[in-house]
């Protein structure tokens, strides 16, 4: 007797032989102790913040020391505050704006103008646009701060063609994070297109230029469906990046002015810390992690291989 079965017929009319269940078990053998750690230092702690949002534990006082199950009454008290619908507002906006669409965006544009550009003039811009990417969050928000504060660089250089500039911080607080995140983070959307674009082979490219198309026809038509799996990949990464943004905005604008910037990850440290109402902070927490949920889901529903 053989170790295969006999699967379904091929079109020729052949069978094709099926693996034994066992065999598939032990080639993941080698994923358990990987399994295991996930378990321990990622599943463990989400299930322990998700109990915790169950509960009316604060920073202090008796319920710091003895919080009470309280059930789904967090949720029920979110989902009905007008400040919680503001911040998952404000949070679609800066993910899109300055991840689905800034980065990716000017990540692509600045990959394609690098590889049209000679080795001296890649290296250098290469360099400065990786720096804002390698500089620690914290160091890179308080430059940010120095930047758009009122009497800050960008208002400075405004002044040199006597124009005055408004108080960012206040006036403007959305467009300036969002353009921070931008400057942070296109330098890995940038990496991530430049290696996808290295794998385009040049000769197809090249016969459609041959064959009269233009340049923004070969990139849509050829560029982009030959990397879409890159760019699939990188946009789940900078979504998921930002998301989670949180030094960033409170450097810069403390989630105000009022609560004017306060995104998911801004609210609940404001709960959580600032309010003493521990479970309600958790629970905006978990909100915001099943919305990372979501994305990652959708993201990895487009990644999924075809099946001929």
């Amino acid at each position: 007797m053989t170790s295969l079965v006999l699967g379904a017929r091929t079109p020729g009319g052949v069978r094709r032989p099926r693996r034994r269940p066992g065999r598939a078990a032990l080639r993941l053998l080698p994923l358990l102790p990987a399994v295991v750690l996930m378990a321990v230092f990622l599943a463990g702690p989400v299930l322990w913040s998700f109990y915790g949002s169950l509960t009316n534990q604060a920073l202090t006082g008796y319920r710091a020391a003895a919080p009470e199950f309280v059930g789904l009454d967090n949720y029920t008290a979110l989902f009905g505050d007008g400040q919680f619908w503001k911040a998952v507002v404000l949070t679609v906006v800066f993910v899109g704006a300055s991840a689905v669409v800034g980065q990716n965006v000017l990540g692509m544009a600045l990959a394609l103008m690098l590889r049209a550009t000679g080795r001296v003039l890649r290296s250098v811009v290469s360099a400065i646009v990786v720096v804002a990417w390698v500089l620690p969050e914290i160091v890179a928000a308080f430059a940010l701060y120095a930047f758009f504060a009122t009497d800050g660089t960008l208002n400075n250089v405004l002044g040199w063609f006597e124009l005055t500039g408004p108080t960012w911080l206040i006036t403007f607080p959305m467009l300036a994070v969002i353009l921070a995140n931008i400057w942070r983070g296109t330098a890995f959307s940038m990496m991530v297109y430049d290696a996808a674009l290295a794998e385009v082979p040049p000769e197809i490219t090249e016969a459609a230029s041959i064959d009269g198309a233009t340049g923004a026809q070969r990139f849509l038509r050829i560029t982009v469906p030959m990397i879409r799996r890159a760019i699939s990949t990188n946009l789940m990464l900078t979504t998921l990046q930002t998301l989670a943004v949180f030094t960033l905005i409170w450097v810069m604008t403390g989630g105000g002015p009022g609560t004017s910037s306060s995104t998911l990850p801004v609210l609940a440290y404001q709960e959580a810390f600032k309010f003493a109402q521990v479970g309600y902070g958790t629970a905006i927490a978990t909100v915001t992690l099943l919305v990372g949920a979501v994305f990652s889901i959708v993201y990895i529903r487009v990644l999924k291989p075809e099946v001929d």
